[in-house]
């Protein structure tokens, strides 16, 4: 333990003291160390910086990912309204036009029959050009291919005169409101059927033949036909005398 005397009057003699220049009070400040913790803190400052800087960008990506989920769902919800009420007022649509074909079959009827003239006339077009405007569109007409998944068939019937299955009698139509089928077409339908081929028939001709022969008629007239045509000779007289021949 080292105890150092600062007194500036020596207390024995009364005398005043004269500060050692050499003694630790006036020795010149050591710079070393607080530059040393300068730099210290200097390197402990850009760490908490750079570690500050990390979490506030970590925040911020964080920040920005949630307000792109929240924009994406909002997207998709005001989408999903959207799509929902086209649904519900196409369904409206849908109720609406369907109560009315009936009221367009009469007229196909009146037209067919030509009974479709006048004002009925008027009021006919009117209806059909308003309910076209508003999507309806009419299917089946007579050589459509056949669609089951648009087509009731109700006739059937078969000629080798169509490809495949025809429509060839149209007995209601079907109707479709956009993409929404209403009704289907009450049709009928005429199946591909193969023509018989020439050599069939002829082979049929050949054998109708050859039973005709087979038959016991058929073999007498073989009969008479191969047998050689009779000559006529001389006349014989079986009442005559025998003669003398002596």
């Amino acid at each position: 333990m080292v105890v150092r005397d600062r007194r500036r009057i020596d207390p024995a003699t009364g005398a005043v003291r004269t500060p050692d220049p050499t003694g630790p009070k006036h020795a010149a400040p050591d710079k070393s160390e607080p530059s040393e913790r300068s730099a210290f803190d200097q390197k402990s400052d850009l760490a908490a910086t750079a570690e500050d800087d990390g979490e506030l960008r970590s925040q911020l990506a964080e920040r920005t990912s949630d307000l792109q989920r929240i924009t994406a769902e909002y997207a998709n919800y005001r989408r999903r309204v959207e799509r929902d009420r086209e649904a519900v007022v196409l369904a409206a649509k849908a109720a609406v036009v369907a109560e009315l074909l009936p009221v367009l079959d009469d007229i196909e009827r009146a037209k067919a029959h030509g009974d479709l003239t006048g004002a009925l006339k008027a009021v006919a077009d009117k209806l059909t050009t308003t309910l076209e405007k508003a999507g309806l569109t009419a299917f089946g007409s007579e050589g459509d291919e056949f669609n089951p998944a648009v087509h009731q068939a109700v006739q059937h019937a078969t000629s080798p005169d169509v490809a495949g299955p025809t429509v060839t009698a149209v007995l209601r139509r079907g109707y479709q409101l956009g993409e929404r089928l209403l009704r289907t077409a009450m049709v009928g339908v005429t199946d591909h059927e193969p023509a018989p081929p020439e050599t069939s028939a002829a082979s049929a001709e050949a054998g109708s033949q050859d039973e005709q022969a087979g038959s016991p008629a058929g073999v007498e007239a073989g009969r008479a036909t191969d047998e050689p045509p009779l000559q006529a000779g001389p006349a014989v007289d079986h009442n005559a005398a025998p003669r003398d021949e002596s």
